[in-house]
């Protein structure tokens, strides 16, 4: 059986996206995920994410397989990625569709806009230590500029959740940040119970933070939507940053807002396809995934 796919990135974040609707679970499983995932041997990619039928009213919902072959609640690049990508296979050339997408973290709402880039309503950040989930502060209080240690060093972290897991620590300077070393050692940390995503912020200004990100089940990447997020509600919340702001990442710059007049977080990037193909079986080992895959560069 061949399955089609098309290779999106949002910010250098790139994903395998897989049209799903024919059924209401993934058509592979988390280790062939992996196998598609893999830079040597597969596609090469950060996740797999399908879009699946909708649920509750929506119009589609969306799961995603992290390159470890985990699945988090949700993905902010993957998102705007997803929604680039249900638009083409609808055919829609409006560069205005807007869709409710049904995800782990909730529904989530991303719209066209008329410069090209992809608007995304991300929710109410949650700040409770019970709905991160931590053990750093009690089950109902939020968790801000408090201690961590974390490789022989007390880290100030604060902690958000976009519907996924995120620590937010502010550093002098981000280039400087052994992010391979360190980011393992927060993520797997027992203060974070179903492991965390971790945000290193630079302040460069009010308006314009610099970014490094160390995620969940994909390790360095060079973006995260839900991070850049959480990370301007965080210098928010410990007065180091304006409510809206330019959030500077390896991979590019997003646009995020966490609006005074209803508390939700908005998030404008870019979504791009790179090319589009069909792997037409999935071998057991990684080793020789390559041989399973058939690539048309169709940009």
């Amino acid at each position: 059986m061949s399955i089609e796919f098309a290779k999106y990135h949002g910010l250098g974040n790139d994903f395998i996206l897989i049209d799903n609707r024919s059924s209401s679970e993934p058509v592979i499983a988390p280790e062939q995920a992996v196998e598609l995932c893999d830079r040597h041997f597969g596609i090469g990619a950060d996740g797999v994410i399908f879009a699946l039928p909708g649920q509750d009213g929506t119009d589609y919902s969306m799961r995603i397989f992290n390159s470890d072959g985990s699945e988090p609640e949700m993905c902010g690049n993957g998102i705007r990625c997803l929604a680039r990508f249900v638009a083409e296979i609808e055919g829609d050339r409006s560069n205005l569709a807007q869709y409710r997408i049904h995800t782990l973290a909730g529904v989530i709402t991303p719209q066209m806009t008329a410069e090209g880039q992809v608007k995304v309503d991300m929710g109410v950040p949650r700040l409770l230590a019970a709905e991160i989930p931590t053990t750093l502060a009690p089950a109902n209080e939020k968790v801000i500029d408090q201690p961590l240690e974390v490789a022989g060093k007390t880290w100030s972290v604060t902690c958000v959740s976009m519907g996924n897991p995120h620590c937010i620590t502010f550093v002098e300077d981000v280039a400087a940040i052994p992010l391979e070393t360190i980011g393992p050692q927060f993520e797997h940390h027992p203060a974070f119970p179903q492991r965390t995503n971790t945000e290193f912020i630079e302040v460069v200004q009010r308006d314009y933070l610099k970014m490094r990100v160390w995620e969940r089940g994909a390790g360095a990447t060079l973006a995260c939507g839900t991070g850049a997020c959480a990370s301007l509600v965080a210098g928010v919340l410990i007065g180091k940053c304006d409510r809206s702001a330019t959030v500077e990442l390896p991979g590019g710059c997003l646009q995020i807002e966490w609006s005074e007049v209803d508390q939700r977080v908005y998030m404008t990037g870019p979504a791009e396809r790179v090319f589009t193909g069909q792997f037409y079986s999935l071998l057991p080992s990684a080793s020789a995934a390559g041989e399973a895959l058939a690539v048309e560069t169709n940009p």
